[in-house]
Formats: C-alpha cells, structure tokens, sequence
C-alpha cells in the first residue's frame, strides 16, 4: 500500500425533526415500530443515531435509521 494509510469515514442521515420529536417522549411509554417488530417500553435515553428504550427493567437499543414509526402509549 506505499506506506499510505486509507481513512474510514462513518456515514449517517440526521433528521433533526424527528429527533426533536423523539427527545420530546424521554421517560414516557412508547411504542416503537422497527423495520423487524414493534417495541413498546419507556424511552430512556436519545441519542442523533439510536433510542434505548426499556422493557420491563431490560434495555433495548435501537438504531433510529431501523425506526419506522413512534406512538405514546
């Protein structure tokens, strides 16, 4: 590779409405749809690229890209 080292550059959409919306349901029951299953919990923490969303004293982590839709419940 002549000496040269490549460079990794992480890529990744933001939707700042969405996430203005998300921070807006912190500590309240949710239910998230995923591009796999619904999520129903509380939403702990948001972050620009994942949720943590608790389920009965269990984290989940979840992608916001996987999000499909965001409900309280």
């Amino acid at each position: 590779m002549n000496g040269q080292q490549s460079e990794v550059k992480m890529v990744s959409a933001f939707d700042p409405y969405f996430y203005q919306t998300l921070l807006s349901f912190r500590s309240k029951n949710i239910v998230i749809n995923t591009t796999k299953n619904p999520i129903q919990g509380s939403l702990i923490t948001v972050m620009p690229d994942h949720v943590v969303i608790e389920v009965s004293g269990t984290p989940f982590y979840v992608r916001v890209q996987e999000i499909v839709w965001v409900t309280l419940s």
